[in-house]
């Protein structure tokens, strides 16, 4: 049952929110901030402009610092994080600090409190009471399934603050049940914000970028490039009075942008190179299977991460050692002393091999070198053989040289995307001329 939170009595005209996630294992890098992503796509699907974000650690002062200066600057402020039992949850505490208020203690939140927990005869909850706690004029935001409440709280003119727990799930309910609708009806302008993401493989993002300057210079919808590794992406972003309205805007920028980059766009939103794989074989109704060594399964992991991906995937042999290659894949040790283990002809070898061994209609095989070390002046580190096997006999030969100043995880993953994009272009493109 979603919470009702009493409306704000008024509202400032400038429309700005700011992030804040307090955590000092934020500044050590111990975890990833995934939810300073997730707020920020959620804040910009309501029509909420957001120009900030910010991350402190568990220190009162620096805490109730930052938190007044957000107040001179910005109408409304979520922070996420320090809500806890424990001494270094400090977020309501400094809060309440930064404006000179004092805490008062919500008795009913008391029982609620321990009806959650497993309660023993030898525990101490104690701790957990600081938890009731809150300025005296603030709205509780109800934690269904946390002990930690959050608090809606505003302690001056126009500047409204929402505390939410660090707990991604604790804080996904919180939002959907009560948090996005009192955003909604308080500080929305009635308009929504929608994107579209577009994602290209096999090109630059500068190239992308050269292409479309007059497109990358509108306003409403807005397109912004970003690259990932082996991927660029082209997000699109408009805003209107309504989702159907703010999709018209989308639709005719999206259909220039796929028709100026036809073989290098590969899918929207949560598509992957491996998915459009799955999609193609599957209406093809064909298998395929890999042999695999400086990518040590990454290119099997990527495949198998699809669900349904064993009616297009039958299996693979991850053959880093020249013992597996020559028992598992049958590769001659005459091709791997002649041409060595990173050669265009072993990974010919190992696809079609695979292929016959496995009886499946298609193959990729991979070998290279991934680094640090191992590479010389004839074979460096980032140098990658691809071979790509198909029905008919089909053989298709690649040569890849990454960037050797590269990561080893990094040239594996590009090594696997090179893979991937090579037999979308082959499935869906047939022309050999792409390579």
């Amino acid at each position: 049952m979603k919470a009702k939170l009493k409306p704000k009595s008024s509202i400032s005209d400038k429309n700005c929110a700011e992030i804040l996630c307090i955590g000092s294992e934020l500044l050590l890098g111990n975890i990833v901030n995934t939810n300073v992503r997730w707020i920020a796509e959620e804040l910009s699907s309501i029509g909420i402009n957001h120009f900030r974000q910010s991350s402190v650690g568990d220190n009162i002062d620096r805490i109730s610092n930052i938190v007044r200066e957000i107040s001179s600057r910005s109408n409304l402020l979520i922070t996420t994080g320090g809500l806890g039992p424990t001494p270094d949850d400090l977020t309501t505490e400094a809060i309440a600090s930064a404006f000179d208020c004092k805490l008062y203690e919500r008795k009913n939140l008391w029982e609620k409190i321990l009806n959650k927990i497993s309660r023993t005869n030898n525990t101490n909850y104690s701790g957990l009471k600081k938890q009731c706690f809150f300025p005296e004029d603030a709205q509780i935001i109800n934690n269904p399934s946390g002990t930690a409440p959050g608090m809606i709280w505003t302690p001056i003119k126009d500047f409204t603050i929402m505390t939410f727990p660090g707990v991604p799930t604790e804080l996904f309910t919180m939002w959907r049940e009560s948090g996005k609708e009192y955003i909604k009806q308080n500080f929305s302008e009635g308009l929504t914000l929608r994107s579209n993401t577009l994602k290209f493989s096999g090109i630059s993002e500068s190239r992308i970028a050269e292409k479309i300057e007059d497109i990358l210079c509108l306003k409403n919808p807005t397109v912004a490039p970003y690259a990932d590794l082996g991927t660029v992406k082209l997000r699109i972003t408009s805003k209107a009075s309504n989702p159907n309205e703010a999709q018209a805007l989308i639709n005719p920028v999206k259909d220039t942008l796929k028709s100026k980059f036809p073989k290098y766009f590969f899918g929207e939103g949560e598509a992957t190179l491996a998915s459009v794989i799955y999609k193609e074989l599957l209406k093809r109704k064909e298998t395929i299977v890999f042999a695999e060594s400086c990518t040590g399964g990454l290119l099997s992991s990527e495949i198998t991460s699809i669900s349904g991906s064993s009616r297009i995937f039958k299996g693979g042999i991850i053959a880093y050692s020249n013992e597996l290659k020559e028992s598992l894949l049958n590769i001659s040790p005459t091709i791997i002393n002649t041409h060595g283990a990173v050669s265009k002809e072993v990974a010919e070898s190992m696809a079609i091999n695979i292929k016959q061994n496995l009886k499946s209609d298609w193959s990729i095989a991979i070998s290279g070198i991934a680094g640090p070390g191992g590479g010389n002046d004839l074979k460096p580190v980032g140098l990658v053989h691809i071979s790509i096997a198909g029905p008919d006999n089909y053989i298709l030969n690649l040569k890849k040289l990454f960037n050797p100043r590269l990561d080893r995880i990094a040239i594996q993953k590009l090594s696997v995307n090179e893979c991937l994009n090579s037999l979308r272009l082959i499935l869906l493109f047939k022309d050999t001329k792409l390579f």
